[in-house]
């Protein structure tokens, strides 16, 4: 199997739409393990990633819990735009957000 797997049977990022493949794929809770969140589901690392540089602990328990708050948030929007061409492995380092890094 290719590690970039873009077939259209291949399972899809629940955040970006894109093909997962089978390299560098992380888990992500909708509610965060720190809230007792359980259920993981399979997404891309640099969404996973993107994600947790936007967003705190507690803005994803409160308002970013489901695939389609985090899709409507600008900055996430912005990212998925960006992102989806890419094929279903890449990977580059993400930055934190500056509005986080502030708190």
């Amino acid at each position: 199997m290719n590690p970039d797997d873009d077939s259209p049977s291949a399972p899809l990022c629940p955040l970006c739409g894109r093909p997962l493949g089978t390299i560098n794929i992380d888990r992500h809770h909708l509610v965060p393990r720190t809230f007792k969140g359980r259920e993981q589901f399979p997404i891309h690392k640099i969404c996973h990633r993107k994600i947790h540089s936007v967003f705190t602990e507690k803005e994803l328990l409160r308002t970013y819990h489901t695939w389609d708050r985090l899709r409507e948030h600008e900055d996430i929007r912005t990212f998925i735009e960006w992102v989806a061409n890419k094929p279903a492995g890449f990977y580059t380092t993400t930055a934190t957000a500056n509005r986080k890094k502030r708190r």
